[in-house]
């Protein structure tokens, strides 16, 4: 690939933030520039780079390919300089918010090995429920199941995290196929929660099943599950890690969920927030592979 570095720059910026708009921002460039750096990048290389839609930019099949290559590309450089100027000892804090599973299960692990490499780091790990305030600092780093709308956030999409259908096997062999749902017994979020996409696509693929057990907790309703209570709709990650729970097979997988990691834009070139962000960012896409 014989393009030039600036304009591989900035298709990763667009191919990040989905939008010329946010992608012109975190490069402190403006938008029509950054519009003819991605065309005259395209046309150098013969083919579209991005699909264009009403919603921003999506990455085309031959993108994807080239967005690849550029990720190994930013690390090399990134490397190079680190060498030249000589890698310093991370040191101080960092606050990272997010859901409870998600800390739990995604994060922690990444975390440990992170913290073991990086002794003078502090990482505060926060799980809750609400949407915390980037502008109002109250948080460093926020990993979050919806695309943030304030134009003070940096935004990158961490994963997609990807669900599945989860019974205990002595619950399965007395309750027997899932069917239409009829003599079965789901556990699904709480009522505050039901609006997830989850709950309406499982009691829409099992119309006649009964939904016994309601929790707001993903970590409760896999042990309710285990425990024989019902059907449950749960991250890969904990239901392929618990033992006792079979994946069960609805004709189609649940809905996924895209995660977004978020920083305000004032923390940009801070090496604290770009070293947990970026060991985040591996760590996540190895799981997720």
């Amino acid at each position: 690939m014989n393009a030039n570095w600036d304009d591989l720059k900035i298709f990763l910026a667009v191919a990040r933030a989905g939008t010329l708009g946010a992608a012109a921002r975190a490069l402190g460039q403006s938008q029509p520039t950054m519009g003819r750096r991605v065309r005259a990048l395209e046309e150098q290389l013969g083919y579209a780079l991005f699909q264009r839609t009403e919603d921003g930019f999506l990455l085309t099949r031959e993108g994807e390919a080239v967005l690849e290559h550029v990720r190994h590309m930013e690390q090399e450089a990134d490397a190079v300089v680190r060498k030249l100027a000589g890698r310093q000892r991370l040191e101080g804090l960092l606050r990272v918010s997010t859901i409870e599973w998600f800390g739990t299960h995604m994060l922690a692990p990444v975390f440990a090995r992170f913290s073991a490499d990086n002794p003078g780091m502090t990482i505060e790990l926060v799980t809750e429920t609400r949407l915390v305030s980037l502008a109002r600092r109250e948080a460093d780093l926020v990993f979050r199941f919806r695309q943030f709308d304030d134009p003070d956030v940096i935004q990158r999409k961490a994963m997609h995290a990807r669900f599945g259908v989860y019974g205990a096997g002595a619950y399965l062999k007395q309750a027997g196929p899932p069917g239409d749902g009829d003599g079965h017994r789901l556990i699904i979020m709480e009522t505050a929660y039901s609006e997830l996409v989850d709950v309406a696509w499982i009691t829409r693929r099992l119309p006649r099943a009964h939904v016994a057990m309601r929790a707001n907790s993903r970590d409760v309703q896999a042990n309710l599950c285990r425990g024989g209570a019902g059907l449950a709709v749960l991250p890969r990650c904990i239901g392929d890690g618990l033992r006792g729970l079979r994946l069960v097979d609805l004709g189609e997988p649940p809905p996924g969920r895209d995660v977004w990691a978020g920083y305000h834009k004032d923390l940009k070139r801070s090496p604290r927030l770009r070293a947990v962000l970026d060991a985040a960012l591996d760590g996540l896409r190895e799981a997720d592979a």
